[in-house]
C-alpha cells in the first residue's frame, strides 16, 4: 500500500497475533509485511507453543505474508533471545522497505510491554499494541464470532487442567474454564494455534497427535497436518 508504514509483526501462530493482524489489516496507515516468529531448533517447534515449524510454514503461506524466523536453542537464556530477535528485526528490515515498526499482540501485561519497549528502543524501532487494553472477555468472543478457528497446543497446568490441550477455541470452552483464567490466555494459561479465519486464504487441515508433559508443567498437545 503505497504511503503505508511498514510493519513487521511479531507471530506466534495463535489467536492474539491473528487479532493484531486483523486489526492492523483495517488501519490504511500501516501495511504489515512479514511475520516474525521465534522457533526453537532441535524441536524446530514455535517456542513456547509447542507448534510444528510445517504448520507455521502452511499458516504463513495460507495469510499471504513472509515468515521471518528467530532461531533459538532449547531453554535459550534472555540475552540469546534478544541477540537472535534482533537479527530477525534486521532482516525484515532489509527485506520489507525498512520497516522499523514492529506490533505486538499483547493485552495487558505491562512488564511484557516495558521489557519489549526497552528492547526496541535499543535496536531503533517503534512498537504498536493494535489490541492493547481490549476486553478481553470481548476478544475471545470476537475472535469466535468472526470466524477464527484454533485448537489449544499448550497448557499451564499450575493455571489451567491439562486435559484443556487439545480443545478448540470456542464457546463451550470459554464456559467450562474456570474464573481464574483469562479468557484469552494472556497470563500464560494456554496457547493456541490458528488454523482458519478470515486473514486464511485456506485452512490448514490439522489432526491431533500425542500428548506429552513437560517440566512436569505445561500440558502439549502435538498437531500434525492431515
Amino acid at each position: 500500500m503505497s504511503g503505508a508504514t511498514p510493519v513487521l509483526l511479531a507471530w506466534s501462530g495463535g489467536k492474539d497475533s491473528s487479532l493484531a493482524l486483523a486489526k492492523l489489516s483495517k488501519d490504511p496507515s500501516v501495511c504489515v509485511r512479514a511475520l516474525v516468529t521465534a522457533v526453537t531448533v532441535g524441536y524446530d517447534r514455535i517456542s513456547i507453543h509447542g507448534v510444528r515449524r510445517d504448520l507455521l510454514e502452511r499458516q504463513a503461506a495460507a495469510i499471504g505474508l513472509p515468515l521471518i524466523v528467530a532461531p533459538l536453542e532449547p531453554n535459550a537464556p534472555n540475552a540469546a533471545y534478544e541477540q537472535a530477535w534482533a537479527a530477525a528485526l534486521a532482516e525484515g528490515t532489509a527485506r520489507f522497505d525498512g520497516a522499523k515498526h514492529v506490533a505486538y499482540g499483547d493485552l495487558f501485561l505491562e512488564e511484557v510491554r516495558a521489557y519489549r519497549e526497552t528492547q526496541l528502543r535499543t535496536l531503533g524501532y517503534t512498537p504498536l499494541y493494535p489490541i492493547w487494553g481490549e476486553d478481553t472477555a470481548a476478544l475471545a468472543r470476537e475472535f469466535i464470532k468472526e470466524g477464527f478457528r484454533a485448537v489449544l497446543t499448550c497448557v499451564d497446568t499450575t493455571q489451567l487442567d491439562g486435559k484443556f490441550a487439545g480443545r478448540a477455541f470456542d464457546e463451550a470452552l470459554l464456559k467450562e474454564v474456570p474464573a481464574s483464567v483469562d479468557p484469552c490466555g494472556e497470563r500464560g494459561e494456554f496457547h493456541t494455534f490458528v488454523w482458519a479465519g478470515p486473514h486464511m486464504r485456506e485452512t490448514v487441515s490439522l489432526v491431533e497427535g500425542e500428548r506429552v508433559l513437560r517440566d512436569e508443567r505445561f500440558q502439549y498437545c502435538d498437531f500434525l497436518a492431515a
